[in-house]
């Protein structure tokens, strides 16, 4: 099991600090923002190969899958055909997808939008295969998406994109707002989880809220987990869009995943 962080906590930081950063923390890689305009796959290799560090995994930009406008549609699917061109380019094993965050209702109505979601989804599986790579149906609390906010959901939703390219992203953080029984949903889950997303109750550090990571980690071990976890913390502060909170948030969120990099290895390893 590898341990790595989202690099989008970092704000603008550029990709070579972040992975001198993490690298000096003690984590294995980094699931990078699939900024395309921003990123040349040379660079990232070279970043990372210096720091001695993976991709494990990409996150998109804020498309929509999902719009019932065809063209913003098509041109999402355009993008995550690209971000699956570059992960194949920096060695990169997992895509992560979802819909739009921050849209929290449905412009339509729920079953078409999940419809063209699904329909997206499945377009795309064939050609994330051909090049190796997996896509990861990340599941979001209902404040940040309406479509997959519960493992049951996305576990139905996968049985129905019915490739085997296509699997779940779980994270500790949507996953105590949602499920009833955090661990029976990673379970339920199963061999379907693809990649694992941590940061406790308050987005904070791990053990500085009220998630059971004993519990989590213990699920993880029973489904035969051994995919990478990935923190996603944030600094405190309002707005939970932006990882920039105001004086000393780098601060903050350095000491987060130093403390999170300690509990992963006596928890999770």
């Amino acid at each position: 099991m590898r341990f790595g962080v989202c690099t989008w906590i970092f704000g603008d930081m550029p990709v070579e600090q972040i992975a001198d950063a993490l690298a000096r923390l003690g984590y294995d890689g980094m699931e990078l923002m699939g900024d395309l305009q921003a990123h040349r796959p040379a660079a990232i290799r070279a970043a990372c190969g210096q720091a001695g560090l993976s991709v494990l995994s990409l996150t998109p930009d804020n498309v929509d899958l999902a719009h019932p406008d065809a063209a913003i549609r098509s041109a999402a699917l355009d993008y995550y055909r690209r971000l699956i061109d570059f992960a194949h380019e920096v060695g990169c094993p997992i895509v992560s997808c979802h819909g739009a965050v921050g849209r929290v209702r449905a412009i339509t109505s729920q079953e078409q939008e999940y419809g063209y979601l699904l329909g997206g989804v499945a377009t795309l599986a064939p050609l994330a295969a051909d090049a190796g790579i997996r896509i990861a149906m990340e599941v979001l609390n209902r404040y940040e998406s309406h479509l997959l906010n519960t493992a049951a959901q996305a576990v139905e939703f996968v049985q129905a994109v019915g490739h085997p390219s296509v699997g779940i992203l779980l994270d500790a953080y949507h996953m105590n707002i949602e499920e009833a029984n955090p661990a029976q949903a990673v379970e339920h889950a199963g061999q379907r989880l693809f990649l694992f997303h941590v940061a406790d109750s308050n987005r904070a550090g791990l053990g500085l809220g009220h998630t059971d990571f004993p519990a989590l980690a213990a699920a993880l071990r029973r489904i035969g987990y051994t995919g990478d976890v990935i923190v996603e913390c944030t600094a405190s502060g309002p707005d939970p869009f932006t990882p920039i909170k105001g004086e000393g948030w780098r601060d903050q969120l350095t000491e987060y995943l130093h403390r999170s990099r300690v509990y992963l290895q006596r928890v999770f390893a």
